[in-house]
C-alpha cells in the first residue's frame, strides 16, 4: 500500500480552507492533519505534526505567509512549503522563494491541479501557477535576482542541477545518472548550500539569472 502524505492548511479564511481540505481528502494518496487559521498557530502545528507538505496563505493578519514559512524554518520544520495565493505580484513571488518556498500556487487553479501540484513538490519538482513563471523571470530582467555566489559547483552537483532545471524528481534524477535517490538528495543539499539557496525553486531560477548574466542579450 502507497504511503499517504499528509497536509496542513494554513489560511485565515474557514471558507476557503475547508474547501481546500475537502478536495484533498477526496484523493487517497493525501491526508489533512491540521488546519490552522493564522501563521502562530499554523507554526505550533507544523512543530508537533510533522506534516509532509504545508500550504500557507501568503496575506494574513498578524503574520504573514512569508513570516510563518519562516518561523517554521527557524523552528526546524522539515516539510514542503507552498505557498497558496491571490497575489501573483512579482515582488511577493521572489520573496517566498527567497524565504524557502517549494512552489508557489494561485488559488484561481483548476481544483484537479491542487493534488497534481502537491505530489509533484513532494517528488522534489519545483511548483510555479504558469502566470507566477513570466512574472519571475520578469521580476529578474528587472534587477531583483535571487542571491547567488560563484562558489564552484562539482561535475556531479553541476549534473544534478541541469537535470532540477529541466523539471525532473529525484527519482527521475537518480535513474538518469545510475545512483541512489538518497545520493541526489544529498548532491541537492550540496549544491544549494553552495549557492546560497534554499529551495529547488530557487535553483532552477538561479540557473537562468546567473546564464543570463554570463550571456547578456546583444545590443
Amino acid at each position: 500500500m502507497e504511503p499517504v502524505n499528509t497536509v496542513l492548511l494554513i489560511d485565515d479564511h474557514a471558507l476557503f480552507r475547508k474547501g481546500v481540505a475537502q478536495l484533498i481528502q477526496m484523493n487517497p494518496a493525501f491526508r489533512v492533519v491540521g488546519e490552522a487559521s493564522s501563521g502562530r498557530v499554523g507554526v505550533d502545528l507544523a512543530v508537533r505534526l510533522k506534516p509532509d507538505v504545508i500550504l500557507i496563505d501568503l496575506n494574513m493578519p498578524e503574520m504573514s505567509g512569508i513570516e510563518t514559512l519562516e518561523m517554521m524554518r527557524q523552528q526546524g520544520v522539515d516539510s514542503r512549503f507552498l505557498m497558496l495565493t491571490v497575489s501573483d505580484n512579482e515582488r511577493d513571488v521572489v520573496a517566498a522563494l527567497r524565504a524557502g518556498a517549494s512552489g508557489y500556487l494561485l488559488k484561481d487553479m483548476e481544483p484537479e491541479e491542487l493534488c497534481m501540484n502537491l505530489q509533484k513538490a513532494l517528488q522534489g519538482t519545483a511548483v510555479l501557477s504558469e502566470s507566477v513563471t513570466g512574472k519571475l523571470f520578469h521580476a529578474l530582467s528587472a534587477g531583483q535576482p535571487l542571491p547567488a555566489n560563484e562558489t564552484g559547483l562539482s561535475a556531479r552537483e553541476q549534473e544534478v542541477l541541469d537535470f532540477l532545471v529541466e523539471g525532473m524528481c529525484n527519482k527521475e534524477i537518480a535513474r538518469k545518472l545510475d545512483i541512489s535517490v538518497g545520493t541526489v538528495k544529498v548532491h541537492v543539499k550540496h549544491l544549494l548550500h553552495k549557492l546560497d539557496l534554499h529551495s529547488r525553486v530557487e535553483a532552477v531560477v538561479w540557473h537562468h539569472e546567473h546564464l543570463a548574466r554570463r550571456n547578456p542579450p546583444r545590443a
